[in-house]
């Protein structure tokens, strides 16, 4: 066979949040140069909430995700209350659920109907696809407006919403308030059922492989926020010990840091979530799964479309449920006793697992803080399924089917690159 060399540059990846692009060299049908370059301008997020009062974190954070905002308001009240020592109570602790619902509900079927979807379909985008899959489309906007709709009845508007604080909330929404979106959501369940019914029936491509999985423990229910991570290797460490054991670095070709676990990549997400804890799910939602035939634990990272639609239709159930059993109350949060320390708050994004660092001092003010989103976590496990999955794709295949299939691999893990919350210096040496 004779000797030939592939170079393939995706300048700019099209349908992700945020900015990035792909550099790959094939020499004699193996790979020999991948680099998935991230160049987001730094946002210096961080550095913004140092001696910002904790009180006005929950409002700043959210402004770092239009998508993900509770996730950030949430990991860093989780923190703050932790450090504080307090207990918000039953009624905040359920509408917090409720609230995060509402968040995997919107991004979800975004990421499906919009993101991820044509890919599958073989459209360019969700446009061209409305022409052939009208119905399909609509029923995804109805759900996406689902979630906003539960965002907006806590927070006061479904982007950067407003309504969090540490201790709970500002306002308790009233009885017919909580009857009307309740109704909204009941009409919403047959779409997610036959969203996840039409997700089985795709025809996805079939690359299986090992990858170590991380997301949040919990010993009694699917859980959004919470104390404790495992892996599917029997790893497991609070969240006040996370920066032992993940590290954070740098790589030249990229502005947004890479994660290792033990020195090695890993996967966050809905994905690494299902496989870690479906055990957890509720009964309706397992034996939905179990109806059609959905395997779990499962290899195939391009079945984390599929993982998305079960926890929409998971989301949409435990959202009616919660609503259901709705009470109004005249004290939506608690009061907060500051305590200076170091405060740690981690919860299930959309994307995956979302860890807060503060240093608080007496007065109540941020001194250093640390965010760690779940893009940064998976770009080094992207850029390995990248050389993976192409491999197994075939690199003698043409190339505009191995970049499609590339840029495939990469917004199957809904990357949101605009999260990245730091930078450090870069030296570039040019020759």
């Amino acid at each position: 066979m004779s000797e030939k060399t592939i170079n393939i540059n995706i300048p700019v990846l099209a349908r992700v949040e945020g900015e990035g692009a792909l550099d790959l060299r094939i020499a004699n049908n193996e790979i020999e140069h991948l680099r998935l370059r991230i160049f987001e301008p730094p946002r210096f997020f961080e550095k913004l909430l140092e001696a910002k009062h904790y009180s006005d974190v929950p409002d700043i954070v959210a402004r770092i995700c239009g998508i993900c905002p509770v996730a950030y308001q949430m990991s860093a009240v989780s923190a703050f209350e932790s450090l504080f020592a307090l207990d918000p109570g039953e009624w905040v602790h359920r509408m917090r659920r409720l609230f995060y619902c509402g968040e995997w509900i919107e991004s979800h079927a975004l990421h499906i109907h919009l993101l991820a979807a044509p890919d599958f379909l073989g459209f360019e985008n969700a446009a061209d696809m409305s022409l052939h899959f009208p119905e399909q489309v609509k029923r995804g906007l109805r759900l996406q407006h689902a979630g906003n709709q539960i965002l907006q009845f806590l927070g006061g508007r479904a982007v950067h919403p407003v309504g969090v604080k540490v201790g709970g909330f500002f306002h308790a929404p009233n009885l017919v308030q909580a009857k009307q979106l309740l109704g909204a959501l009941q009409a919403c369940l047959d779409d997610a059922q036959d969203l996840l019914v039409w997700l089985l029936s795709l025809d996805l491509p079939g690359e299986a492989s090992d990858f170590t999985q991380v997301a949040l423990k919990s010993e009694h229910s699917y859980d959004f926020i919470g104390r404790h991570l495992h892996t599917n290797l029997g790893f497991d460490c609070s969240i006040e010990d996370f920066a032992t054991h993940f590290k954070e670095t740098h790589e030249t070709h990229s502005t947004a840091l890479y994660s290792l676990l033990n020195s090695s990549d890993y996967l966050v997400g809905p994905l690494a979530r299902l496989n870690l804890n479906h055990h957890l799910l509720p009964q309706p939602v397992k034996q939905l799964i179990q109806t059609y035939g959905f395997q779990l634990p499962n290899q195939n990272m391009f079945n984390s479309i599929i993982a998305r639609g079960i926890e929409l239709y998971f989301a949409l159930a435990e959202a009616i449920n919660i609503l259901q059993n709705y009470e109004h109350t005249q004290y939506p949060s608690v009061n907060v006793k500051v305590k200076a320390g170091q405060a740690f708050g981690c919860s299930e994004a959309p994307r995956g697992i979302l860890w807060h660092s503060y240093e608080i001092d007496d007065d109540g003010y941020v001194r250093h803080a640390r965010i760690v989103p779940p893009t940064s976590q998976n770009q080094a496990r992207m850029q390995a399924d990248l050389q993976q999955g192409l491999t197994q794709f075939g690199l003698d295949r043409p190339e505009n089917e191995l970049r499609l299939h590339a840029e495939q691999i990469i917004r199957n893990y809904d990357p949101c690159i605009s999260c990245a919350t730091h930078f450090l210096n870069l030296n570039l040496a040019r020759v």
